[in-house]
């Protein structure tokens, strides 16, 4: 899972670290979106994809790993 945050689209509304507080937090100087980790594991998927659909601005992204063709 790669997960990115568009921190011109952010505004601090805290969902992310509400719904994956292992994944998001929020900086202390602005309120903007932080990674805890960059690649979290299967079972924080649904929870960092819950966060990024709340998103009020769409700020965060989230592409699945794709498994190389055989």
């Amino acid at each position: 899972m790669d997960i990115t945050i568009d921190h011109d689209r952010c505004i601090g509304a805290g969902q992310c670290a509400l719904i994956a507080p292992a994944v998001f937090d929020q900086r202390d100087e602005d309120g903007l979106a932080v990674l805890l980790v960059d690649r979290p594991g299967s079972d924080l998927h649904a929870a960092v994809q819950e966060a990024a659909d709340s998103c009020p601005l769409s700020a965060i992204s989230v592409r699945e790993d794709r498994e190389p063709a055989a």
